[in-house]
């Protein structure tokens, strides 16, 4: 029988790992398109702020990125020290994109961002705008390639199970690469990146403002960071609407337990935009509905309706009789069984071989299952709604604050009233955390909400796991936690001492007594 305990502390340790990078990540991809657009001002003008603004933004920039690729490595090896079986299964697909990451777009920003913050003096100002453009198209080749592998995870196209390996093998590169879930969680991705540099720009620039110093430096940074932010803003809700899609489409079940949605209503379904999600009941106390528009979301249609969870269990109890049968043949054909029947038989089941396995956490032989251990493998298929829920409805609601703030920021900055509204700069200092929240949140809905499955309806969570004891995991879990702790620590601390020592420390009060500079 499956340890449970010990599934739930590799899942815990890999979680714990997994957010503490992403607290790096967005910054990265979206500074480094800010830093994009100020030297290439700086370029086009001759005018030394900018460039100073590049610099003083490189600064922080830099600081982020060291301690990004710190945490990003432990990644790398959990897959094979806590996931063995999962590296195993899936190594010869998954281990594709994360390869071509490290060999192309990895080296690539590493290369480049030395040449950023040390070629100031040996190069042109054309060629370390190259050096610029390819840093930040380095951090953002280095995303895809990872939400590539992500994305099969979640959508796993382009390749099957060999009964004879006992693995999944790659039939597609293109198709791997080309999955609509992949693409879609790249762009909706670093578009959320985006939106944290211009929060995080925007909110240390209005500071500099409230504080009186830095003027020059402070406007032109803040007006670059209104417009980059409220464009990025418009484009990751754009996105996040062709998401929905993408999960009404290839992940009902994470769609249906966002939306709380227990049963199959007639169409056009309604969105339930508050409400208290009950898991035992299996209905949504005080529901306020907003009619048409999950409907609209998820099949771009009136008349298509969307499949409730109970529904979908019953779906998912069918494949798993399936999977039964599949598995059957299976054990026959390792045992030395290759009569075409045999092959036929689990061929014609071979897609439900995934639905198979999760019986394995019941019973050692899914095959021998009873009928209450189908029921319960059936009932595992759900996730835990309230979570997915409310973590949703926070993003969203994070999401659309940002996007009144960079909105009133950009019309406010481009009709010169911004500091008669003083309540909008302390508005963004305070929003500073609220991009890192959305994108935590926007995490772990994408990755709670497909569990069961380590790989979506192909190989469960708590077979993908090590041979380690659990003793193992807590203390490494212990030892991870607290060690990324201190570089969160640390970061902060390096953020905090140069963003107060501001851009006056490259030229000595250079900036702090222009009222208003023409641009």
């Amino acid at each position: 029988m499956i340890d449970q305990t010990f599934v739930e502390l590799s899942r815990w340790q890999f979680a714990v790992t997994a957010l503490y990078h992403f607290l790096f990540v967005p910054l990265t991809l979206g500074l480094s398109w800010l830093l994009v657009i100020m030297e290439t001002t700086y370029v086009m003008t001759g005018k030394e702020i900018y460039r100073d603004m590049t610099r003083f933004w490189g600064k922080l920039f830099g600081i982020n990125f060291a301690l990004g690729v710190t945490t990003g490595l432990t990644m790398e090896f959990e897959f094979g020290t806590n996931w063995s079986y999962y590296a195993h299964y899936v190594g010869d697909v998954f281990g594709a994109p994360l390869a071509i990451e490290g060999l192309m777009a990895f080296f690539l920003e590493s290369t480049f961002i030395g040449l950023f913050f040390l070629g100031w003096d040996k190069l042109g100002k054309r060629q370390h705008l190259a050096v610029t453009f390819f840093t930040a198209l380095g951090s953002n080749l280095s995303a895809l390639w990872i939400l590539v592998a992500n994305g099969w995870m979640q959508n796993p196209v382009g390749a099957v199970f060999s009964p004879e390996t006992m693995r999944m093998e790659m039939m597609s590169f293109t198709e791997v690469f080309l999955n609509p879930v992949a693409q879609v969680k790249f762009v909706h991705t670093v578009a959320a990146g985006y939106v944290t540099a211009s929060m995080f720009v925007l909110g240390i620039s209005s500071w500099y403002l409230l504080k009186g110093r830095d003027l020059a430096f402070a406007r032109r940074s803040f007006a670059v960071a209104a417009g980059f932010g409220l464009a990025s803003c418009l484009a990751v809700i754009v996105l996040g609407d062709e998401s929905g899609y993408e999960l009404g489409d290839v992940q009902k079940v994470k769609l249906a337990a966002i939306e709380a949605e227990w049963k199959t209503e007639p169409a056009p379904a309604s969105f339930t935009l508050f409400g208290f999600p009950s898991q035992e009941t299996q209905e949504t106390h005080a529901a306020l509905k907003v009619p048409y528009l999950l409907g609209l979301i998820a099949t771009r249609s009136t008349d298509t309706e969307v499949k409730g969870l109970a529904d979908l269990q019953r779906d998912h109890e069918a494949r798993i009789r399936s999977g039964q049968i599949a598995y059957g043949a299976l054990q026959k054909i390792r045992a030395g069984d290759s009569s075409p029947d045999t092959r036929a038989t689990f061929d014609a089941h071979a897609a439900d071989i995934g639905y198979g396995l999760l019986l394995k956490q019941f019973v050692e032989d899914p095959t021998t299952a009873s009928e209450a251990q189908i029921q319960a493998a059936a009932a595992s298929t759900i996730p835990t709604v309230w979570p997915l829920f409310w973590g949703f409805r926070l993003m969203v609601a994070f999401g659309f604050t940002m996007l009144f703030i960079f909105a009133a920021a950009f019309v406010l900055n481009a009709s010169r009233r911004l500091e008669q509204h003083r309540w909008l700069l302390w508005m963004a200092v305070a929003a500073i955390p609220l991009p890192w929240l959305s994108c935590e949140l926007g995490w772990f809905v994408a990755e709670f909400g497909r569990q069961p499955w380590a790989i979506g309806e192909v190989l469960p969570t708590f077979l993908a796991t090590s041979s380690l004891t659990s003793g193992d995991l807590i203390f490494s879990l212990a030892g991870f936690a607290t060690f990324y702790t201190v570089l969160l620590i640390i970061e902060v601390f390096l953020m905090v001492k140069y963003a107060r020592l501001g851009p006056s420390a490259l030229h000595t009060g250079r900036y702090h007594f222009e009222a208003h500079p023409a641009e």
